[in-house]
């Protein structure tokens, strides 16, 4: 991590390789413009809507796309902003080690109690300003979870769907995709039935 010295009132900007040094304690440690952006470990309802959701986009996915749990995403070239998105899809031509470069097709981030403001508003801008052009928001109340999808238009995200509980929701980006909020989170055949069948 960077250091501050004496003398001095600011310090340097943290950069990725900074992050090595963050604990391994389940965190979610992000980069804000070189200033360290710390979320709380996901708990049990986020981690089942984000495994259903990897499942159900894997299995749809062409093979020219991978669907990524939280990849590590450098948003410039200092590398002193980086974010996690809960879930992203890209090209197969677009993947990168140790950390993507170039937006993805999706991003997908689900709200918890922590995250309202990062997710609705700051991550909103912050992927718009990055080019990503397709968001989505899981709401994940547990008696009728929610999904809003926001498309990239002219250096702005609009929403262009909002579906809840039994809905269905419908998509072509980044591929064709069919899901139903409810079997996120709900007991029963989810696998059978999240794609609305």
């Amino acid at each position: 991590m960077a250091v501050m010295t004496i003398g001095k009132t600011e310090p340097h900007p943290l950069t990725v390789d900074d992050l090595a040094n963050t604990p391994d304690d389940g965190r979610r440690y992000e980069l804000v413009d070189g200033r360290l952006d710390v979320s709380p470990a996901p708990v049990f309802l986020h981690t089942l809507i984000e495994s259903r959701l990897t499942f159900h986009l894997t299995g749809l996915a062409p093979d020219e796309f991978i669907v990524l749990t939280g990849p590590g995403i450098n948003f410039n070239a200092e590398r002193t902003h980086h974010r996690i998105p809960d879930l992203a899809v890209i090209r197969t031509t677009d993947a990168e080690s140790p950390y993507l470069t170039r937006p993805p097709l999706l991003a997908i981030e689900i709200v918890s109690p922590e995250s309202v403001i990062r997710d609705n508003h700051t991550k909103r801008h912050e992927y718009a300003e990055f080019g990503i052009m397709s968001y989505w928001i899981i709401s994940p109340a547990p008696d009728k979870p929610g999904l809003i999808e926001l498309h990239l238009e002219n250096g702005d995200y609009r929403e262009v769907t909002q579906v809840f509980g039994e809905e269905v929701f419908e998509t072509d980006l980044p591929f064709p995709i069919k899901l139903v909020p409810h079997w996120l989170t709900a007991d029963g055949p989810w696998k059978k039935h999240i794609g609305g069948d």
